[in-house]
């Protein structure tokens, strides 16, 4: 899942340009639909005219900030009027209250397929359209259109993807340690000591953010134990007190006991959110020489810190565990439409809108964002480090392993302070004892598939 910076800032003269060229692109693409016969009676010019379209997502700072240009761009062009609410971590929670409110979205930015399968059990989506649906397939990877399709029926565009197997460092940090990125976990560790002897500690830990810690087990496990057992642990086909979750909590406490490795020790971690474990690294007042996450760190880091990626923030792959192999573990967001909702049809042009290269371009250009867009010019991105990730990811294709809490009932996966999240926060607190964390794992999953099953 994407997570934000809370403070924005301003590219208004970016904004523009993106959502100019945005329009013009959309125009072609609105009007191409049009004649294609997809029930749009209009030209592509202003049919959307006093309609309106509210969004909702988990967007905030920069990331929606970005987005925003995208939604601006259909605005340009389509005269529809769109609105952005972010709904935070706890989309499901959100937007159930929404609709039993009488004030749904019309689309919805799912982050997680195991959420997106919980909206479509609940027969609150409207399956996409079959111009979304030939669009996926012309500009997508197969793997994506299967994401997003829940019993034979496709209700999620995933516009977003992310490359979640990304470490984040200060070059000017490893130069004055004299080390260079690791190839192996145990190196990792052993470069964070350096790193710490020369007076700066390894890692900024966003425990307070409790899906950050999952992402940290899911890459040791499809490291250490293979897609084959990450599947399974993924679908709950073996339980969470099997071995190899044991031993992937143990290796994870390698890093998590060490307080030289994590900033300001356990306590200090779990008070620290995502956007300040970014700002610990690549802020004015350095606190760590890493943070571990996903690739939309760059977009923060050009945004927020107005830093080059490549030059003043890098990162290198999370490395693989003694021998296990390099994993690459993948996320998304996909566009979702309510059945709720009081304008559908615009919000099905939305949609069509963003399973379009032009749409994906615009946020491309503004940073912090890899599409799974086959189509979309590479040379879209900001810079070297963007091109080679959201290259990686699009030709990686079924390989790729989706975020295994995402996958996952949001109750155990994707709910703050609940399940998943919980309990490795419980083990970030006290990482002593793997088997008794991996006891309420399964305690918390066991419940959560047993309450989507009534």
């Amino acid at each position: 899942m994407s997570h934000p910076m809370k403070r924005t800032t301003r590219g208004d003269q970016r904004r523009r340009r993106a959502a100019a060229t945005g329009a013009v692109a959309l125009g072609l693409a609105l009007t191409a639909t049009a004649c294609g016969g997809s029930g749009s009676s209009g030209d592509g010019k202003q049919e959307l005219k006093g309609k309106s379209v509210t969004v909702a997502g988990v967007w905030t700072g920069v990331e929606q900030k970005n987005f925003k240009k995208v939604l601006q761009a259909f605005e340009d062009e389509t005269g529809a009027e769109t609105n952005f609410i972010s709904t935070g971590d706890n989309v499901s929670t959100v937007i159930g209250s929404k609709i039993e409110g009488g004030n749904a979205p019309d689309v919805v930015m799912v982050p997680q397929p195991g959420v997106l399968k919980q909206f479509a059990d609940k027969n609150w989506l409207q399956p996409l359209s079959a111009t979304v649906y030939e669009k996926a397939g012309i500009n997508f990877a197969p793997v994506w259109r299967d994401y997003g399709t829940i019993n034979g029926k496709y209700y999620g565009l995933y516009f977003k993807a992310s490359h979640k197997s990304t470490v984040w460092y200060s070059p000017d940090a490893f130069a004055q340690a004299g080390v260079q990125p690791p190839k192996t976990f145990d190196e990792m560790l052993k470069t964070g000591k350096t790193l710490a002897d020369s007076g700066l500690p390894a890692f900024s830990v966003a425990g307070e953010d409790g899906w950050t810690l999952t992402d940290w087990f899911e890459n040791v496990y499809l490291s250490q134990e293979g897609p084959k057992k990450y599947d399974q642990l993924a679908e709950h086909k073996i339980k969470w007190t099997d071995p190899s979750v044991v031993k992937a909590l143990t290796t994870l406490g390698k890093l998590f006991k060490d307080k030289n490795l994590v900033a300001g020790g356990n306590s200090e971690a779990l008070r620290t959110d995502f956007p300040e474990s970014v700002e610990n690294v690549f802020g004015t007042e350095p606190k760590a020489g890493m943070v571990y996450e996903g690739d939309f760190v760059g977009g923060i880091v050009s945004g927020e810190f107005k830093k080059k990626v490549g030059k003043d923030a890098k990162f290198f792959g999370f490395p693989a565990v003694k021998g296990g192999k390099t994993p690459v573990v993948g996320g998304g967001d996909a566009a979702t439409v309510l059945k709720a909702g009081k304008n559908r049809e615009a919000a099905m042009k939305l949609v069509e809108f963003m399973a379009t290269p032009e749409a994906a371009k615009i946020w491309a250009e503004a940073g912090g964002f890899i599409s799974p867009n086959e189509k979309l010019d590479t040379g879209a991105y900001q810079d070297k480090t963007s091109r080679t990730t959201a290259e990686s990811i699009v030709k990686a294709g079924n390989s790729v392993r989706f975020d295994l809490s995402d996958q996952t009932p949001a109750a155990f996966g994707g709910t703050q302070g609940k399940g998943m999240w919980k309990a490795l926060q419980d083990f970030l607190r006290d990482p002593s004892d793997p088997a008794a964390a991996a006891e309420k794992l399964e305690a918390e999953a066991a419940k959560a598939y047993k309450d989507t099953q009534n």
